[in-house]
């Protein structure tokens, strides 16, 4: 005698494939993750990777690729990927606009003008006597500490923006281009009277890279990002309320102001952690939180972790394709995540100018 299965309401099923998706996108992410230990200039088979990781009399160049190179790269680009995607999906909601993130919000640009500003004066970065170190961050903390504060200059003037009375989300996301604008120039003026190694610094940070990463700022960025996503999914019920509108959330006893302040300054800490170590990366905080809006809704309970989870799976796709399309050389990430989100973005303007 068989059982008869229980019937689940609409509700159930609902939230039961918003579940699922989350299920699958894990499983695609490590699927990808293990990939990405396989791909690259010495291709590895899958029992090398897993000897590799697994057993220590493994050969020494086998375990230095893996450990010191491919793995190191691959949960940078996790922590890279899920932090710029959170921020995206809580400022989209902040803003009521879907084309802001830390990137078209000119933060990232900010964080790395602050970054240019303590290679110039402070001596936060220069060049190295090996390959492997041959750009570098030499003071973590007071690298972090000056894209901090340059991603919390430009965070403030677009809270000042949003305040004023008659301000609506497009003129804050034009501001943020415009300020994004005004940093590039600054870090361009930066580059201009820097000496050769200073130089190679700055560079490096424009370009954004996931390769020169390496444990000690690994870890650092990997707390950053643990502490700020914990933050957004403390207030998930907030950015609900949110959704539906200022005047809605006011009436629910969300404290809008407060809500909005403290999201876009943690949005400006995962930023500035981000840029510090690795450059301006760009469209990670559009791509992943957009494309998943139309796969699970805008529920932030599953919105914030599958923005997590696609972002870095953006971001690990990214990072495969700059290693194979012009091998042996290697592609900055970067490249390859401005030439995916640019259609996109300019996608969703013409969409938005439609409706």
């Amino acid at each position: 005698m068989t059982l008869p299965r229980p019937i689940r309401s609409p509700y159930e099923a609902h939230v039961r494939r918003k579940q699922l998706g989350l299920w699958a996108l894990g499983g695609a992410l490590c699927l990808l993750f293990l990939l990405s230990l396989r791909i690259g200039a010495i291709p590895l088979s899958w029992t090398e990777v897993l000897r590799a990781l697994l057993e220590e009399d493994a050969p020494r160049q086998m375990k230095l690729v893996v450990w010191n190179i491919r793995l190191p790269q691959a949960l940078c680009a996790l922590a890279v990927g899920s932090g710029l995607a959170m921020a995206g999906a809580c400022l989209q909601t902040l803003l009521q606009n879907p084309l802001a993130s830390p990137f078209t919000l000119g933060i990232s640009h900010a964080a790395a003008f602050g970054a240019a500003l303590s290679v110039m004066f402070l001596g936060g970065g220069g060049m190295g006597s090996t390959l492997a170190d041959a750009v570098a961050v030499t003071h973590l903390s007071l690298t972090v500490t000056c894209a901090f504060l340059g991603s919390l200059f430009c965070t403030g003037i677009l809270l000042l923006l949003s305040g004023r009375r008659g301000s609506t989300s497009e003129s804050i996301i034009l501001s943020g281009v415009a300020l994004g604008t005004l940093f590039t120039a600054g870090t361009l003026v930066l580059q201009f009277f820097a000496d050769d190694s200073q130089l190679a610094a700055m560079v490096f940070w424009t370009f954004g890279d996931l390769s020169r990463v390496r444990w000690p700022s690994l870890v650092l960025m990997g707390l950053v990002v643990s502490a700020t996503g914990g933050f957004f999914l403390l207030h998930r019920w907030h950015y609900n309320a949110l959704a539906a509108g200022e005047e809605t959330a006011a009436s629910l006893g969300v404290p809008v102001r407060r809500v909005r302040l403290g999201g876009m300054l943690a949005s400006a800490l995962v930023t500035s952690a981000v840029v510090a170590f690795v450059g301006v990366i760009g469209f990670v905080g559009l791509l992943g939180p957009h494309l998943l809006r139309g796969l699970l809704g805008d529920d932030h309970r599953y919105l914030l972790p599958g923005s997590a989870l696609l972002g870095s799976l953006i971001l690990l796709l990214a990072d495969l394709g700059a290693r194979t399309f012009l091998a042996p050389r290697i592609l900055p990430v970067s490249v390859v995540t401005s030439f995916l989100g640019v259609p996109l973005f300019l996608f969703l303007v013409l969409r938005k100018n439609a409706l």
